[in-house]
């Protein structure tokens, strides 16, 4: 499992407002689960866009929260068709000068784990995905 660091409001977007794609500066070969971690460093501008704003952008909601994994997610595709030559058909969420890395199986945590990311994609230690995974059973087992 890898970890994708992701800035406030877009991480909490992908956790509760269905947002797709991750726009990125680069593309990668890498397909699988991801946790979605919200960095410490927030898009300020973008806490008024409409996307965001249709997403239910709530900062007082927990999952708004900065330096923690609030969601898990698979990156099923990447297009780098708007970066190569303009084709993309990839959504209101995909950034024209970005790499997609098309998410599926979005699933928000019941509550953020604390953690330190690094930029971009990355490989979390195994006390925080056993982490994340013993609170997903929990919560599906109905002890969360």
């Amino acid at each position: 499992m890898r970890a994708i660091s992701v800035q406030q409001p877009w991480a909490f977007a992908i956790a509760r407002g269905g947002k797709d794609v991750s726009n990125q500066p680069l593309p990668t070969a890498y397909r699988g689960p991801v946790l979605v971690y919200a960095s410490l460093r927030v898009d300020l501008g973008a806490c008024d866009s409409p996307l965001v704003l249709a997403a239910g952008w709530d900062p007082g909601d927990p999952l708004a929260t900065i330096g923690a994994v609030i969601a898990v997610a698979a990156i099923e595709d990447v297009c780098s068709g708007a970066v190569l030559d303009g084709s993309c058909d990839c959504g209101p969420w995909a950034d024209a000068e970005a790499h997609h890395w098309r998410l599926a199986g979005v699933t928000p945590l019941p509550r953020p784990v604390v953690a330190l990311g690094k930029v971009g994609l990355w490989e979390p230690s195994a006390t925080l995905v056993t982490e994340v995974r013993t609170m997903l059973a929990s919560t599906a087992a109905g002890t969360g």
